[in-house]
Parts: C-alpha cells; sequence; structure tokens
C-alpha cells in the first residue's frame, strides 16, 4: 500500500510584529525541515518536494513579509531587510516551539539562513541547504533581478502573466505542466482595477539599495557550523563557479552539486532533486 499524501495547511503566524503565512507540510511529531523561497516568490514553490519529504519532516514553507500572504512592511526601508526577515523566523520557531531544525534555502532564503546559522540559530540550525546563492553576489545578477522585481507586470489576464512567467523564470529549467500551472496560481494577485500582477509588494526591491550589506555575507558564513549542502545550477548568473568552490574551501565547507538544465535558480522539484535533499537531510 502507497503512503498517504500529505495535504498542506495553511496558517497564519504571528511574528515580530507581523503575520507570516506558513504552508505546513505533514505531522508536527516529526523532526522539522523550514523551506525558505527566492527574492519574488512564494513558499508555494517548494510544494513537490515539500510533499515528499513531510514522510519524515514536518515541513514549513513560509511566505517572506511582501510576498504572498503574509504581511508587508510598515517601513519598506527598514523591514526589508536579513535582520527583520530573521526575526520573522526566530518567533515562527518559537511559535511551534521547535529547537531544532533542517533549512532548505533558495537563493534570498539560503542567505537568510546562512545568516541565522552563522549567529541567532547557530546551535539550532543542524542541517543547511544553500540553493544557488553565494554570500557575494555579482552586480550583473544583482541587476538582472532588480530590473524585474522592482517593476513588476500587470496583464488583463492570468494566461498573459503566465506566459510571462514561464519566460522569466526560464532559468527555473524545464518542468512538469503541474508545477507551472501551480507557479500562476500562487503567483498573482488582482489589482485595484481588476487585473492581474506578480504576488508581492514592489518595494521589497529596495532591500538591494538600503541594505546592501545583505549581499555580502562571508562573515556569516564562515561562522557557519551547520553540516551544508550547496546546490548550484550550471548557468546561473548569481552563484559563479568561482564563488561555489571558494564556498567548498571556507566557513563549513560544503558539497558542492551542479545541476544541469537550470540557470538561477534549482527549483528542487524533480525526483533527482528531492532524492539529494532527501539523502543529505537524513546525514
Amino acid at each position: 500500500m502507497s503512503a498517504p499524501i500529505s495535504v498542506p495547511r495553511s496558517t497564519y503566524v504571528p511574528a515580530a510584529g507581523f503575520e507570516l503565512h506558513v504552508t505546513e507540510w505533514g505531522s508536527q511529531d516529526k523532526p522539522a525541515l523550514v523551506m525558505w523561497h527566492g527574492l519574488a516568490r512564494t513558499g508555494r514553490d517548494f510544494d513537490e518536494a515539500a510533499e515528499a519529504l513531510s514522510d519524515r519532516y514536518f515541513v514549513l514553507c513560509p511566505d517572506t513579509l511582501g510576498r504572498g500572504l503574509s504581511s508587508w512592511a510598515r517601513d519598506p526601508k527598514v523591514d526589508y531587510s536579513y535582520r527583520v526577515f530573521g526575526d520573522t523566523a526566530l518567533a515562527m520557531l518559537d511559535h511551534y516551539r521547535l529547537d531544532k531544525v533542517r533549512w532548505v534555502g533558495t537563493s534570498m532564503g539560503g542567505l537568510i539562513g546562512v545568516t541565522l546559522a552563522g549567529d541567532r540559530l547557530k546551535r539550532r540550525i543542524t542541517h543547511l541547504v544553500i540553493n544557488d546563492v553565494g554570500p557575494d553576489i555579482p552586480a550583473t545578477g544583482i541587476g538582472r533581478i532588480a530590473s524585474y522585481v522592482g517593476n513588476p507586470p500587470v496583464y488583463d489576464t492570468l494566461g498573459e502573466l503566465g506566459a510571462w512567467l514561464r519566460s522569466n523564470y526560464a532559468p527555473f529549467g524545464d518542468n512538469t505542466p503541474r508545477f507551472w500551472e501551480r507557479m500562476i496560481d500562487t503567483s498573482y494577485r488582482r489589482t485595484d482595477d481588476g487585473r492581474v500582477t506578480v504576488h508581492y509588494d514592489p518595494r521589497i526591491v529596495s532591500q538591494l539599495t538600503y541594505h546592501k550589506a545583505d549581499l555580502d555575507v562571508w562573515d556569516a558564513y564562515d561562522a557557519v557550523t551547520a553540516r551544508t549542502l550547496l546546490v548550484r545550477g550550471e548557468r546561473s548568473d548569481v552563484l559563479p563557479m568561482q564563488i561555489a568552490e571558494a564556498m567548498t574551501r571556507r566557513g563549513p565547507k560544503p558539497e558542492l552539486h551542479v545541476l544541469s538544465g537550470y540557470g538561477h535558480a534549482p527549483t528542487l522539484a524533480t525526483e533527482h532533486e528531492i532524492g539529494l535533499l532527501r539523502d543529505f537531510l537524513a546525514s
């Protein structure tokens, strides 16, 4: 008999003065796994991996402030920063009374994990997966991301927005129709005039201007002691190979896995990638 399919639960957690939306998977009596998404995405990006891994873990996939169903910033220049994101992460762990956690972070979620594992959650994060990001991000990668995050499209139909998502996130690789359908369903919001746009506060781009230190976190990285796995998309413009190789020689000295067919960033949604996570998290 096959294992029952885990059903996601949508919850809203008080966190450092904000409301954090968290998608829960699996039973709370299992070891905890946090999966934190990238800059302009939501926790629903991890649906495939979270469902698969919920047989062994209690999986938490939060929407960062300003994204998805979580609160937006009161002061974007202050609140959209790793310091405040870290505050909400600590509040989330305390809400669930979690002493030890495993952490999988894609892009921004990886750097939030680094800043916490090197400091405030040093004794609580036991395993850290850094997905396609490094402590030092090239200006070209930052510029590409800032150009679309700060200028979100507005369309008349979800079909048009879906075409934009497929084009703009082509580096995500050749994912299944189910993946792209879910991405459309979880990536839009209606504007006041009834049109559709992406599901985030355009002001999240202010982090790249007002918190430049968030893009250079070598000191935190070097302080990480958790077991660490580094994943890179072979065509990534955010994690150059020379930075990835430097990371394997410093700090937690992670094993590096390069995934073919991806730019920035691997979605961790295929059986191969989920198997990679499963093996590492169990180690």
